[in-house]
């Protein structure tokens, strides 16, 4: 899942994001409400995780305005304050769950994980099909022709990417923030290097080609050359 993180707290997001990608989740992080709010609003996520003391603007007050805005990516309350009022108010203002400090970092994962996972079933894909290449997002397998492909990570990732704006051209800008939460110099070779890796799984041994360099661009996916 892709996991937005806003907490002002450095040593506590650098810990978050830590256990969260060592589950296998990719964490971004926004220091202060202002920032966790324009990301939230501009960015998907699967879920966030946000502190509800937060400088600039409260963690409340980003969840609100994030919802007035439309956006409905559940989200997880962190707060010393655990008092029933309290909880309520964190609800009512529209976030999924809330979560006393300290915590147990084993139940933050498995609550976000639970968020993440309830609003995938509120989606109609959870898999992408591109020709004879079928992707399977809960269990995570890959297969082209019934063939099993066996991916890293972060190749899944990529290909999840690419598949799902199967017929529109990814640049590589897109892929940096969205694939590997990079925001620099998108001439980095990190992407030649796993789209090489990529397309030689999904291609080689197969007669027909659906990873195609789009020059001066990006890539594209799609059935047929």
């Amino acid at each position: 899942m892709r996991i937005l993180i806003i907490e002002d707290d450095r040593e506590a997001a650098s810990y978050l994001t830590k256990a969260l990608s060592e589950a296998g989740h990719i964490a971004t992080h926004a220091a202060d409400g202002e920032d966790g709010l324009h990301l939230a609003t501009t960015r998907d996520y699967d879920m966030m995780i946000i502190d509800r003391m937060l400088p600039k603007r409260d963690g409340l007050s980003v969840i609100a305005e994030m919802r007035k805005a439309g956006r409905q990516t559940p989200a997880l309350i962190l707060s010393a304050l655990g008092q029933v009022d309290d909880r309520v108010e964190g609800l009512k203002a529209g976030g999924d769950d809330y979560l006393t400090k300290p915590f147990a970092m084993s139940e933050l994962i498995a609550r976000a994980e639970v968020l993440g996972r309830r609003r995938q079933t509120g989606e109609v894909e959870t898999g992408y099909k591109v020709g004879d290449l079928e992707l399977d997002r809960l269990s995570h397998e890959v297969r082209r022709a019934g063939k099993p492909i066996v991916l890293q990570p972060r190749e899944f990732r990529l290909l999840e990417y690419l598949m799902k704006h199967a017929g529109q051209v990814v640049t590589r800008t897109m892929l940096l923030e969205n694939v590997w939460d990079y925001h620099f110099d998108p001439q980095t070779n990190v992407i030649d290097v796993h789209i090489s890796r990529l397309r030689s799984k999904i291609e080689r041994d197969f007669d027909s080609a659906l990873l195609h360099t789009v020059r001066g661009s990006g890539y594209i996916m799609r059935d047929g050359t």
